[in-house]
């Protein structure tokens, strides 16, 4: 009696699996395809109305007076530069060294309590942090830093901190628990010291994660226009380097022409916008590849 052939065939509850797998599969290329198309929408809508007006008097002139063709926004680049710039300069070494704190000297319930704010901060509207840093730095009584009484850049990029300041935080966490602990304890058998030991090996070893969590977080804070409505907002129209007065931004500058009932300063803003997305893009591309590349290194080390 010959054997009976093996079928390869799926049937029954195999068949269903296989079936039920192949619709969770397709339904998942689906969705990152829409969210891919999305962003291409935007992209391509906010790009088509603006860039007729993108030259390289856009990036260099001053914005032009009402009906005027022409001008730019350079005030409010290097306004949202400078911006970025004194967020970074506040969030991240106060990140980091928060990170640091929790990560590697907090006790374990104490630094799970500094995780929780850190991400109840995350989560608060940017237009209440905007109102805070109103009412800490710009409404007092006596002027601090030069930025009591009147909005000013430092005030601005304060209110951007704050923002930041989880981002940088918590992205640090994450790479510094990616740190084989096998270098922590060589160091320490070695009699270097625990500070050391975070100084010299930990953080050298996390460098490229803790700059992805700033770029990203500086990508975030580009795009904030709530917090400088109230720190930020009055500006002339001349860039302005002084970070005790106020400047404008790029923000800041797509709100005020929307509501323009000029054409010329509605190109002006969808291109401006254009501007600011392909900033956020390129930024948040070098983040990927600098977190990549921490990746490669950490798993080699381990």
């Amino acid at each position: 009696m010959s054997a009976q052939p093996i079928s390869l065939k799926a049937t029954g509850r195999a068949r269903r699996r296989l079936l039920v797998n192949k619709v969770a599969e397709s339904s998942s290329v689906l969705a990152a395809g829409a969210a891919i198309a999305v962003l291409a929408i935007v992209v391509w809508s906010v790009g088509s109305r603006g860039i007729g007006a993108i030259n390289l008097g856009f990036f260099t002139k001053n914005p032009p007076l009402f009906g005027e063709p022409g001008g730019g926004i350079a005030p409010a680049i290097i306004g949202t530069l400078l911006l970025v710039v004194i967020a970074t300069a506040f969030a991240l070494p106060t990140g980091v060294l928060t990170a640091l704190y929790v990560s590697e000297f907090a006790p374990r319930h104490f630094a799970q309590q500094i995780r929780l704010w850190l991400d109840v901060l995350n989560g608060f509207p940017s237009i209440v942090i905007g109102v805070f840093v109103y009412a800490l730095c710009v409404k007092v009584k006596l002027p601090v830093l030069g930025i009591g009484r009147h909005q000013s850049a430092i005030a601005g990029g304060f209110a951007l901190a704050v923002i930041m300041l989880p981002l940088v935080a918590r992205s640090t966490m994450e790479v510094l628990a990616l740190v084989p602990n096998h270098l922590r304890e060589a160091s320490l058998a070695l009699g270097v010291s625990k500070w050391q030991t975070v100084l010299r090996v930990v953080l050298p070893t996390s460098l490229g994660g803790i700059l992805t969590g700033t770029t990203l977080a500086v990508a975030r804070a580009a795009g904030e226009t709530a917090p400088l409505l109230f720190t930020c907002a009055i500006a002339a129209q001349v860039v302005v380097w002084n970070p005790t007065h106020s400047m404008l931004s790029m923000p800041l500058l797509i709100f005020e022409y929307s509501e323009s009932a000029d054409p010329t300063q509605h190109q002006q803003a969808w291109a401006t916008a254009f501007v600011l997305i392909l900033f956020v893009l390129v930024t948040s591309l070098t983040s990927r590849l600098l977190l990549e590349r921490s990746r490669r290194k950490l798993g080699l080390q381990q």
